[in-house]
């Protein structure tokens, strides 16, 4: 018997319909052919099995207690889900007898494991391939059934989930355990719930609103001259240019260049007011923007969110009926804004699969030019799914709610967008010195608006009003300062999170990071979550009463905000899960090791519970101080190795990573001697540094944790804490 396993039962009923009849529908599986062509498709329903419960290992570990912990299984064991356990039985049945096997999950890491763990679970010798479906339509199916690959093409890919899920447990089931007795002993109450990336994500949000809540407003200046060419014959229109901060006032400057210091900037003003000056720099060009790539499911998210107010949760489900129910959009949760260059030659079928589908669009439909090919269509960019498009089906089944109506319309702008041309852009930029002093003013306008067309904009937004173009001065000509003007703007604190904000956040996490090595490593990798998770990691932390919704901004509770303030830096902050994602990227292209990941990681949640925790444990045993110290680059622990220049940290990692510290960082800065102070941020030692003003206490782990205390007579004033 030939077996098709597909991910869920819509996927399968798809598989079914591209293969020969005639069909036989019975409890968990449809029969398709006859003779020795005949095959059966079956399903699973998400994930069967579900890692063993802790008491599954050891009866003792059903209770909650902290002389258990940590709790390390020896070997791993999965269990049947109870709510899917008839359709398990099902499968095991088929898969004994099957003489071949087809792998038919989604194409994602999950989708791999799925199907992976079932045919592990009931054991086979039969054959297996793998087949990937990014379309639903018959024909795209029926293409993807001729193109099966082996499946052990993709055992990486299964190691990586399998990492994942095991590394899952082990952080989740011991920290949450962790940290919910210390918090009991207390006197809290509930269980305080820790996940590698759940955690992280709630620390943003804590982190943003307390900047919003300690946020204190600051005057700052602006200074804007009006200026006018200054020789006869030349364009005599004036034009207004803002002073540009120089190094001469950095002491006047804040961290954003903005001048802080109304004498100053009316010093400034006073000093070029009516005084000639000079073109410094002129560059006027009409700049081509080629129209952004089609979208993944966070960029989908993150536009649905801006432009509809819709969470990402509703998105994904939307996308999701838009994928199965009606087919009208390839596989949802796709990672990917590239296309494979064969899907070319279908543009014209899909173009006019939207013109019927969404009658908005059909005069964009119409202006489509199929001789343009766009930067989207590159094979090297597309793995195992690509970006999310239109498919070539010309009606959906049953009417669209307005939902997926403006979902499957923003899905189609995108695609339409590559067959739009550039837009064009002008840019001018004049810039003037008078005396010491530099003013730029600058113009932009869009000459030819091109793909913008397809752009939607939110009502709300305000026009700006439109600046009247700059003079065509060139390099050297003269210019007079007829006036010279100070304004007083304020400060504004950040925004609350919005789930579109929230899920940039989480796509591009590498801004939220200090350190400068790691963050250029984060760049790389997908962020915080991946896109089939990220919305249902922010739907458990409401449900969890972690984060609640005050109109579309998303805020933190007391909850929320108690537990991530009593969590050390490393499993609140975003670096280690980052890293986790860059590892087992590593893992599935084959040059990281999963054992090797999952024996640091119980490591690093031994470090973890061998901190003192909580407000009554101020100091850490004397053992404590040298494990605190943790890879600037990947926060993985240290150990002290000897090098040429004498005994240094290195990094646990190594050769993987390559971090150090010096073993003076471990050690008072001021010579004393005294017994190491814990940071309270993190624990690590904290030690004795001289600034601009004076001596304070700084992390030792800095940069990886920026906390300092200022000094009092040479030892830390814990009481004067402040965070930079």
């Amino acid at each position: 018997m030939h077996l098709y396993i597909a991910e869920k039962p819509s996927l399968a009923r798809a598989i079914a319909a591209a293969l020969p009849g005639p069909h036989q529908k019975g409890q968990g599986w449809i029969r398709c052919g006859q003779g020795e062509d005949a095959a059966t498709v079956s399903w699973c329903i998400g994930h069967l099995l579900e890692p063993a419960e802790p008491a599954r290992y050891n009866p003792v570990w059903k209770k909650w207690r902290a002389e258990d912990l940590p709790l390390f299984p020896e070997r791993w064991e999965v269990t049947p889900k109870d709510s899917v356990r008839q359709q398990l039985k099902v499968l095991e049945s088929l898969i004994r007898q099957a003489d071949s096997i087809v792998h038919a999950g989604d194409p994602d890491r999950e989708g791999q494991l799925l199907v992976d763990e079932v045919l592990r679970y009931v054991g086979t010798q039969a054959p297996i391939q793998r087949l990937l479906i990014n379309d639903l339509t018959p024909s795209a199916v029926a293409k993807a059934i001729r193109s099966t690959r082996d499946n052990r093409e993709f055992r990486r890919l299964s190691h990586s989930a399998l990492a994942r899920q095991r590394a899952d447990w082990l952080y989740g089931i011991n920290l949450t355990r962790f940290y919910t007795l210390n918090y009991q002993q207390q006197g809290e109450q509930g269980v305080y719930s820790v996940g590698r990336v759940q955690t992280p994500v709630l620390g943003l949000v804590v982190e943003r609103d307390n900047t919003i809540e300690n946020f204190e407003p600051k005057p700052y200046f602006r200074i804007e001259g009006q200026f006018r060419a200054h020789e006869e014959g030349v364009d005599p229109k004036p034009f207004n240019a803002r002073w540009l901060p120089d190094e001469q006032f950095q002491d006047y400057l804040d961290e954003e260049n903005r001048l802080m210091d109304r004498e100053v900037a009316e010093q400034i003003a006073a000093s070029v007011q009516d005084r000639p000056g000079t073109i410094v720099e002129s560059r006027f060009r009409d700049r081509p923007e080629a129209p952004p790539l089609p979208l993944s499911l966070s960029a989908l998210q993150i536009e649905a969110g801006r432009l509809f107010r819709m969470g990402a949760k509703d998105v994904l489900d939307t996308a999701q009926n838009l994928y199965e129910r009606h087919q009208l959009i390839t596989y949802p949760r796709s990672d990917c804004r590239y296309l494979p260059e064969e899907h070319f030659g279908q543009r014209q079928q899909v173009v006019q699969a939207i013109s019927r589908v969404a009658p908005a669009l059909a005069s964009h439909c119409g202006q489509a030019d199929f001789d343009r090919k766009s930067a989207a269509w590159n094979d090297k960019q597309v793995d195992a799914h690509h970006a999310i498009i239109p498919t070539n089906r010309p009606s959906p089944n049953g009417k669209l709610t307005q939902a997926e109506e403006n979902i499957y319309g923003l899905i189609s702008r995108f695609y339409l967008m590559q067959f739009a041309p550039d837009a064009i852009h002008r840019e001018g930029r004049l810039t003037v010195r008078v005396a010491d002093h530099r003013f730029r003013a600058t113009e932009t306008a869009i000459l030819e608006p091109g793909w913008k067309n397809l752009e939607l904009k939110l009502r709300e937004q305000r026009q700006e009003p439109q600046k009247a173009p700059l003079p065509r001065l060139e390099k050297n000509e003269p210019v007079h300062c007829d006036a010279a003007t100070v304004s007083e703007r304020k400060t504004q604190p950040p925004q609350h999170f919005t789930d579109a904000t929230l899920l940039s956040a989480m796509t591009n996490i590498a801004r939220f990071v200090s350190d400068a090595e790691l963050r250029k490593t984060l760049r790389e990798t997908d962020g915080l979550g991946t896109e089939a998770t990220r919305a249902a990691i922010i739907e458990t932390l409401f449900k969890r009463d972690y984060l609640f919704r005050e109109g579309r901004h998303i805020r933190a509770t007391a909850k929320g905000k108690t537990l991530i303030e009593a969590l050390p830096e490393s499993v609140s902050k975003p670096d280690r899960t980052a890293v986790w994602e860059a590892t087992l990227e590593g893992i599935r292209r084959g040059e990281d090791d999963p054992r090797k990941f999952l024996d640091t990681l119980k490591q690093e949640i031994r470090d973890l519970m061998n901190r003192p925790q909580g407000k009554a444990s101020p100091e850490p045993e004397s053992k404590g101080a040298g494990q605190a110290i943790h890879c600037p680059k990947c926060r993985a622990p240290m150990v002290e190795r000897e090098g040429k220049f004498g005994r240094f940290h290195a990094c646990t990692r190594y050769p993987d990573c390559k971090g150090t510290r010096p073993i003076e960082d471990n050690a008072p800065a001021d010579g004393t001697g005294q017994k190491p102070i814990p940071c309270p941020h993190c624990f690590s030692p904290l030690v004795r540094r001289k600034g601009k003003k004076g001596w304070f206490w700084g992390c030792s782990n800095f940069p990886g944790c920026r906390q300092t205390v200022d000094d009092d007579n040479g030892k830390p004033a814990l009481g004067l804490r402040n965070n930079t």
